[in-house]
């Protein structure tokens, strides 16, 4: 018996198209309206599941490490991402308190979490319990995850900080630094394909 041909349905348009197999690099776009209908999977499962652990580590490492250390005549302070958060709060600015924490902590490490349970799963070529609530939560959480946005204020703020103080990046800043490198591997790679390589488990 053939096997039925793959289809893949754009989300924007509705326009069905046979899947084509991608090279290196290759984006598959709709003929109508131009949406990304596909990239293709360099990373295997095993791999995204190693940098999916490889964050998690470099995620806590970036929250209760300091993110710079400031100087000013002998005296020196320095601050977590909570002690920011904290701060703001004490001061009044309690929305972007709330803000900076779901955006910073609550989004990135709910991201971090449903993916490496779908892909804790994959790995046997099974749908985790939940995949397809989880998969719907990945794409909402995604646009909420502001770590690079975060980064790049935090090396603004560094650079005028220095005219008035010693300024020394702490562990933490590195860390954050280190986990824009890997959400952005993340947002170059699809995770739509892991409705491809599993299965629903047999009860």
């Amino acid at each position: 018996m053939d096997k039925a041909p793959s289809l893949i349905v754009c989300e924007h348009c509705d326009t069905v198209y046979q899947r084509q197999p991608l090279a290196r690099g290759e984006v598959a776009r709709c003929a109508v309206c131009d949406a990304v209908l596909e990239r293709h999977q360099w990373l295997g499962v095993d791999a995204q599941f190693a940098l999916v652990l490889t964050g998690l580590i470099v995620f806590v490492i970036a929250n209760v490490s300091p993110i710079v250390s400031l100087s000013l005549s002998g005296m020196t302070a320095d601050t977590t991402l909570w002690g920011a958060v904290i701060a703001m709060w004490n001061d009044g600015a309690q929305i972007v308190a709330v803000l900076t924490a779901l955006t910073l902590f609550f989004f990135p490490l709910a991201q971090i979490l449903m993916h490496g349970w779908v892909l804790w799963f994959a790995r046997s070529g099974l749908r985790a319990p939940g995949f397809r609530q989880a998969m719907s939560a990945l794409v909402r959480v995604k646009p909420w995850s502001m770590i690079e946005v975060f980064m790049l204020g935090v090396l603004v703020s560094v650079v005028k900080a220095h005219t008035y103080f010693d300024v020394v990046p702490g562990a933490g800043i590195w860390a954050f630094g280190v986990l824009t490198v890997l959400v952005t591997v993340f947002a170059s790679h699809d995770p739509r394909n892991l409705w491809d390589v599993t299965r629903e488990i047999r009860t």
